[in-house]
C-alpha cells in the first residue's frame, strides 16, 4: 500500500518546548483528498497545522510526507518537499499588485514561470482582470483566491490551509472551500483547519476532532456530519479521552 500524503504520529508540540499545546496527536491524510481538523477554540488545531509546516517546534513524535520524515523541517524547505502552507492571516502582500504577488511566488519557477502564471490565472479568472491592482484592494474571497494561487505556484502535492473561510461572507466562504475541493480532482491533497464545521464536513473526505490538544474522534466526514457527539465535542461539553 502506498504511503499516505501525510502521517502524523504521537506529535507533542507547542510554541515553548516545556509548555506543549498538543499531546500525542495522530493524523493521516490520504493523497488527493480533503482531511479536515475541527474542534472548539483552543483545541490546538492551528498549532497542529503550524507544527506540520515547521512553524511550531515538535518535541516528540514524527511528521512524514509521502514517506519522508519532515519533522522539524524549516518552513523555507517545505516547498522543496511539495508542501505549501496558507496561513489564516497575512497570506498575501497587500501593498503589491496581484501580478507582483504571483511573480514573487513564482521566483523559483525559472523558464516555466509564464506557463504556470497563465495556468493559475485561468484557474482563478477573478484575478485575471485585476493583475495591476493592489492585492489589498481585493475582497476577502478574492484575497483567499490569491493566497491559494500563490501556494499553487510552487506546484505542491499537499496544501495546508488554516481557516480559509474566517471573516468571509457565507457565499465567499463557500466559493473558497469549493475551490479547495476542486483541487483534489487534480491530485492535490488538502489538510484543512476550518471553523465552518458543516460546510467543511460536507466537502471533506475525512475529519479529525481535537479538544484540549488531543485526538477526540475521527472518521469519514459524511458519517460525522449528523453525529450528535460531534456537536457535543465541538461545543466543549464532551471529552472522549481527556478526563473521561
Amino acid at each position: 500500500m502506498a504511503d499516505p500524503a501525510l502521517s502524523i504520529r504521537a506529535v507533542t508540540a507547542g510554541y515553548l518546548r516545556d509548555l506543549p499545546i498538543l499531546f500525542d496527536v495522530d493524523l493521516v491524510a490520504e493523497a488527493g483528498k480533503i482531511t479536515t481538523i475541527i474542534g472548539p477554540n483552543g483545541a490546538g488545531k492551528s498549532t497542529l497545522i503550524k507544527a506540520i509546516a515547521g512553524l511550531v517546534p515538535v518535541t516528540s513524535g514524527t511528521v512524514r510526507h509521502g514517506g519522508t520524515d519532515i519533522t522539524g523541517l524549516r518552513p523555507d524547505r517545505m516547498a522543496a518537499h511539495g508542501i505549501a502552507y496558507v496561513p489564516q492571516t497575512d497570506n498575501i502582500f497587500r501593498s503589491l499588485t496581484i501580478r507582483e504577488n504571483l511573480d514573487l511566488a513564482l521566483r523559483r519557477a525559472g523558464l516555466r514561470r509564464d506557463a504556470i502564471r497563465a495556468r493559475l490565472l485561468a484557474q482563478f479568472p477573478a484575478l485575471q482582470a485585476k493583475l495591476g491592482d493592489k492585492a489589498g484592494s481585493l475582497s476577502g474571497g478574492q484575497r483567499q483566491f490569491l493566497a491559494l494561487a500563490n501556494a499553487l505556484a510552487t506546484e505542491p502535492r499537499t496544501i495546508l490551509m488554516d481557516e480559509p473561510s474566517a471573516g468571509l461572507s457565507p457565499r465567499a466562504a463557500e466559493e473558497v472551500l469549493e475551490m479547495a475541493r476542486g483541487l483534489t480532482e487534480t491530485g492535490v491533497t488538502i489538510l484543512l483547519v476550518e471553523q465552518n464545521v458543516t460546510q467543511a464536513l460536507r466537502l471533506s473526505d475525512h475529519c479529525y476532532i481535537l479538544a484540549e490538544g488531543r485526538n477526540q474522534i475521527d472518521g469519514k466526514a459524511a458519517d460525522l456530519l449528523g453525529d450528535p457527539v460531534v456537536a457535543e465535542i465541538y461545543l466543549g461539553g464532551k471529552r472522549l479521552r481527556v478526563g473521561a
